[in-house]
């Protein structure tokens, strides 16, 4: 038995000992980044693997305490680097750390203090809430859930159940039998990345396009590209089998168009996964503004520029990569929408409160949606995707007369089937002059627009999907004078008017097939009639037109060995029939255009190679051959580079896309030259681009940089010329070059949590050889500006937040058509003044089904003071309303109220 004494003894040399460990211990402490729990394993992992006796990494204190008797510490730190992470005294790989899963992509710069903070954030968004045996585990739809649920039973387990809101597979094993690292890491093997495990470059690359899930985002936040909703059936995903949407989903294997998003995501967003220079602008974006209609849609984005064109009609333009907006295609799900008859007041037709998502392609488009596109693409997709039906109410009013209001429906009907109401009618009933020239500074009218859209899902057994709808506008709009009465005839009374009355007829279907077994294989018939009818009068002038259109296009789809070699192939048909009627002159054509097209896609570890063409067999224009190549290649998950290349062409419809000149005092005079369409010839052009894309983090959030530049060059082209005589608007085909530079750089990041900032600025450089000699293209701003800044409140127990919104545009001066051969009092100077335009919006989410909203738009009060020439001489040889360079209405507010039930 030993004496105290001994005890003592012992007791003391224990204590001496472990004194003498932890001060030895200590001195083996090093800093090592990371972020999170697989950042703990890798690292300890790694020293152990590399000889250390001991491995133990702190989250919290950004520390590894290691202890060693044989291998030296600058070996155990050397090999921690080459797993992947930054220590005291080596840096790892950028290769290296670029492949860690998004969670442990931890910040290069950060102080340990600040790294704590991160991690703890990192912690309870992905630890809190996990129960046993949940593992995070990415995918973005229902083809990703039977992958992964198929790999997890292959390797073991006996149920197995992923979850694409909460980014979680939950396991049921025996684990006598199989283990959660196996059944993980089969997971990894079949392409999908887990908080264990990080599937091969190739394998991922080999998913079908729909299942390339963002690799970046952290373990516990919402997956920005998910497009799966538990229990929904996609109603839409036919959309992208028949119409090759931008987001290629070609290749889901059981679910539909996923628009349907369940965790939350950018308002505005550039896919990284398109080889194009796709941007998808996503309802939240358009609740930012007072988004009327689409011509609103795009105060919070800095690529496409909206003007007014027009300071009788109030008419509004868009415009893109410096050229007018009939360059760009502008579509609705995926169909022709705003062009011929409708492109002067189309923009007018497509409801805000209607759209739940746009894409936005800058440059050319892919081939299958047809040869119009020049510089870019512009598609709206309706809504139409609900787990449970929703209605919602929407009212708005501004305090200058303007009132609108907008009810949606969208629910299923059964398993298979499911349906959507739209209805929204305003009207405008307040003499706005806030010039005080005696004009409206905006049309007075109404408008009714109804559409009901129906879709069939039935891709899992019978592999058939379908999308039906219809669409009826009414649009009746007076404007001029203020004294102006439209019941009498403009010959009866001495004040100028302007009447406008249009009814436009629209009814589609999609419909399209996946064949059983191959889910990469598909094909799509798309059909579309309209309707559309105006009958309008400037002053003494009188403009009516009719057009019929029928649109067809048949796509196949399919792969050439694996999903790395896709291709699609397909034949179109497209029937435009046209009547007009300026002032005596009666005007009819046909357009008819058969054409065939196939385009390929490459893809590889680091590149995405869409090269396409098409054939056109237009009976007025010739045979058409217009090429389309997109590249993107990945530097790094951060750094992508994109070019591009490609042709369109179309035909210009003089009368119709020149009516912001109709209320003048202009002759029309056109100069023929022997082709088919009003004696003019067809445009065609080129556009090249290129772009970087640059994301890093900045104040330890994502930030991202991207730079574009395009060219545009015409090899024919119908220039509008307004310098020939102020008197006179004349049309000729292009003799000579034409061609339009546009530079864009735009910087988006997150100074703090809830708050986001876009910065942009653009130069644009388009010429033409006029007759008069070269010369700067006229209302286009050479420098343009653009700031937005968002800010949300974190949400409470109800889902009530506020909201705050404020886009600041500045335009730069603008070359003004020359109008030196008026009296003096009539001209106006070769440049434009430059302005700025802040437009601001406050909203409160009361709860999730309650939001108000109020705003401003245009508060600096500018505007245009000599918008009209001779104002007061409207019937006189010098009166000109289409001078427009800048916002012709001082500041305007609005309220506006939603409501979902």
């Amino acid at each position: 038995m030993k004496s105290p004494i001994s005890r003592f003894i012992l007791g003391a040399l224990f204590l001496f000992t472990q004194f003498i460990s932890a001060q030895t211990l200590s001195k083996n402490q090093f800093k090592v980044k990371g972020n999170c729990e697989m950042c703990k394993t890798r690292i300890e992992s790694a020293a152990k693997k590399a000889g250390a006796k001991t491995a133990v990494y702190s989250v919290d204190l950004q520390t590894l305490t290691i202890e060693t008797d044989k291998v030296s510490t600058d070996d155990i730190l050397q090999k921690v680097a080459e797993a992947g992470h930054d220590n005291e005294k080596f840096k790892a790989p950028d290769t290296v750390y670029n492949s860690l899963p998004g969670c442990c992509l931890y910040s290069r710069d950060l102080q340990p203090s600040q790294a704590e903070t991160h991690h703890e954030h990192h912690t309870n968004a992905n630890v809190s809430d996990k129960k046993e045996n949940e593992f995070y585990v990415r995918g973005n739809c229902a083809s990703c859930k039977a992958r992964i649920e198929k790999a997890s039973k292959d390797a073991g387990a006996s149920a197995a159940e992923w979850n694409a809101e909460k980014q979680t597979v939950t396991l049921n094993f025996d684990p006598s039998k199989t283990s959660a690292d196996k059944i993980l890491k089969a997971i990894a093997d079949a392409g999908h990345d887990n908080e264990k495990y990080k599937a091969s470059d190739a394998v991922y690359n080999g998913l079908p396009g729909c299942c390339l899930y963002d690799r970046e985002f952290t373990f516990g936040e919402p997956n920005p590209k998910v497009h799966y909703e538990e229990g929904a059936k996609h109603e839409d995903h036919k959309d992208n089998e028949t119409s090759s949407t931008k987001e290629d989903h070609s290749q889901h294997e059981k679910s539909i168009d996923g628009v349907v998003v369940t965790g939350s995501k950018a308002a505005t967003a550039l896919s990284k996964k398109e080889a194009g220079l796709v941007f998808n602008i996503d309802k939240k974006e358009l609740l930012k503004a007072a988004c009327c209609n689409l011509s609103e849609s795009f105060e919070t984005n800095a690529t496409v520029d909206v003007s007014f064109s027009n300071a009788v009609t109030g008419t509004k333009q868009l415009k893109m990569l410096g050229l007018d907006q009939k360059y760009t295609s502008l579509t609705k799900e995926q169909l022709p929408e705003i062009r011929g008859l409708a492109s002067a007041y189309g923009l007018n037709f497509i409801p805000g409160r209607w759209i739940e998502s746009i894409q936005l392609t800058k440059g050319g488009s892919t081939v299958t949606n047809g040869y119009e596109s020049i510089t870019g693409q512009i598609n709206t997709e309706l809504l139409k995707n609900a787990k449970t039906p929703e209605t919602s109410l929407n009212l708005f009013s501004d305090f200058n007369g303007r009132a609108e209001v907008n009810i949606t429906n969208v629910s299923p009907i059964n398993d298979k089937w499911s349906q959507t109401f739209l209805l929204h009618g305003n009207g405008t009933f307040g003499n706005t002059d806030m010039n005080d020239d005696g004009f409206l500074d905006r049309p007075k009218g109404t408008q009714i627009n109804a559409a009901y859209l129906l879709n069939y899902n039935d891709l899992e057994k019978s592999g058939f999907g379908s999308h039906f709808g219809i669409n009826f506008i009414r649009d009746e709009r007076t404007a001029g004078q203020v004294g102006f009465d439209k019941k009498l005839a403009q010959d009866k009374q001495p004040f100028y008017g302007v009447g406008i009355d249009i009814s436009r007829f629209q009814v589609w279907n999609k419909t399209g097939y996946v064949f059983k077994g191959k889910p990469y294989q598909s094909i799509g018939w798309m059909n579309q009639y309209v309707y559309h009818q105006q009958d309008s009068f400037f002053g003494l002038r009188n403009y009516a037109g009719q057009q019929h259109t029928y649109y067809s296009n048949l796509i196949f789809e399919s792969i050439i060995g694996n999903t790395n070699h896709k291709y699609k192939a397909g034949a179109s048909f497209l029937y435009d029939g046209y009547k007009e009627t300026y002032l005596l002159n009666d005007l009819k054509r046909n357009e008819i255009v058969p054409g065939i097209f196939a385009e390929y896609t490459l893809t590889g570890l680091k590149y995405t190679l869409v090269a396409g063409t098409r054939v056109d067999f237009h009976n007025l224009a010739g045979t058409q051959f217009t090429p389309r190549l997109n590249f993107k290649y990945d530097f790094t998950p951060q750094t992508i580079l994109r070019l591009s290349a490609g042709r369109g062409f179309r035909t210009a419809n003089v009368f119709a896309e020149s009516q912001q000149y109709f209320a003048s005092n202009r002759a029309i005079n056109i100069l023929s030259n022997g082709g088919n369409i009003y004696g003019l010839k067809p445009e065609i052009a080129w556009n090249y681009g290129a772009s970087l894309q640059q994301e890093f983090k900045l104040f330890g959030r994502k930030s991202s940089i991207i730079a574009d530049f395009f060219r545009t060059d015409f090899q024919d082209q119908v220039l509008v010329d307004l310098d020939k005589s102020p008197q006179q608007l004349t049309f000729y085909n292009l003799e000579g070059k034409s061609f339009a530079n546009s530079f864009q750089t735009q910087w988006d990041f997150t100074p703090f949590k809830n708050f986001d900032v876009r910065l942009a600025y653009k130069y644009y450089d388009v010429q033409a050889d006029y007759i008069g000699g070269r010369r700067e293209v006229p209302f286009m701003a050479k420098h343009r500006g653009f700031v937005n800044l968002a800010y949300s409140t974190n949400k409470n127990n109800n889902g009530g937040f506020w909201s705050f919104d404020t886009t600041l545009n500045w335009v730069g001066k603008q070359r003004l058509p020359d109008t030196s051969s008026n009296p003096a009092e009539f001209q106006l100077p070769n440049y434009s003044e430059s302005y700025a335009v802040l437009n601001a919006q406050i909203s409160r989410n009361f709860n999730k089904k309650i939001r108000a909203y109020l705003g401003g738009e245009n508060l600096t009060s500018y505007y245009q003071k000599n918008a009209i020439v001779d104002f007061k001489n409207p019937f006189g040889n010098y009166f000109d309303g289409g001078m427009v360079y800048a916002p012709i209405m001082k500041a305007n507010f609005y309220v506006g109220l939603d409501v979902t039930f």
